[in-house]
């Protein structure tokens, strides 16, 4: 039988409570804190649309209504824009959920790690590959080329296994991430025999960490469902897509672009400050104030 590779839909686990960003956090989700002037999680939406994708499914907690409210229709603010005659400011609002964009919701009635969360979006998946996009890591193709989903989902097409995009990570940063070693299977592409959650350095069996974008195949959610608890006591994602490796294959992609740790208080300045030196609206002043900054 013919492997599907085609992806239709997104999953955005976005049931955390944020807690490094507190006092922020505690009455809104870290999802929706602003780069510039765009939600987190926008800006993960958008990049999966941009790839094709137009059913998005977002893993939700106790306090993040503000997720659902945001791409929902707000018939009061429009109304109170068309009567302005604010068309551009219409638009712009119209445009986070496009007419072809179909959205669901489902709870994530506790926090039992990365892994649970995606299990609790199977009833909407079904039978299908799918994608996850994490919010925190805000991703950027390189200036001019496709962003790293789209890069992900043209590789997908050809290898058609669960497809991870990895960087490289400095040695004393692999216990922050999910490592991956393999063999060469393409431009940029490891075809992966290891997988090890946030190992010691001493232990890291390369320095290839996975960052917040996978393409999984549905056989992942009986990996995950079988799986013990793993590292911190949490079901783990990267333990479900391990158990894939000798039965159909994973494969990684060292993406091109640039990724912004946002769970992060410095990456998130990060960003925010790169985001702004590109925004049409805000750049050139802003340049202005960082020249005239004292640094020294």
């Amino acid at each position: 039988m013919k492997k599907v590779t085609e992806l239709r839909k997104a999953v955005f686990p976005v049931a955390g409570l944020g807690t490094r960003f507190l006092p922020a956090t505690k009455a809104q989700p870290k999802e929706m804190l602003p780069i510039v002037d765009k939600p987190l999680i926008q800006y993960a939406v958008e990049e999966a649309y941009d790839a094709g994708i137009r059913h998005m499914i977002f893993v939700t907690g106790r306090n993040k209504r503000a997720i659902e409210d945001h791409f929902d229709t707000a018939y009061e603010l429009e109304h109170e824009l068309e009567a302005a005659h604010k068309d551009e400011l219409l638009n712009l609002v119209r445009s986070l959920a496009p007419e072809d964009m179909f959205c669901s919701f489902v709870r994530q009635p506790r926090s039992l790690g990365l892994g649970h969360a995606v299990l609790c979006a199977q009833p909407l998946v079904g039978d299908e590959p799918f994608a996850v996009l994490l919010a925190d890591d805000l991703m950027q193709g390189e200036d001019g080329g496709p962003n790293v989903l789209t890069q992900m989902v043209n590789v997908f097409r050809d290898c058609g296994t669960s497809l991870l995009a990895v960087q490289e990570v400095p040695a004393e940063h692999v216990k922050r991430y999910g490592i991956v070693a393999g063999q060469p299977a393409g431009e940029r592409l490891l075809k992966v025999d290891r997988m090890v959650e946030k190992p010691s350095p001493a232990e890291a069996p390369s320095r290839m960490g996975v960052a917040g974008r996978y393409i999984l195949t549905p056989g992942v959610f009986e990996q995950i469902r079988n799986n013990p608890r793993g590292a911190g006591g949490e079901i783990q994602l990267t333990d479900g897509i391990a158990k894939l490796i000798p039965t159909e294959g994973v494969h990684a992609y060292h993406y091109r672009g640039r990724r912004y740790d946002c769970g992060s208080k410095a990456g998130f300045l990060e960003a925010t400050v790169d985001f702004a030196l590109r925004h049409p609206e805000v750049a050139a002043e802003f340049r202005n104030h960082l020249r005239a900054l004292d640094l020294g």
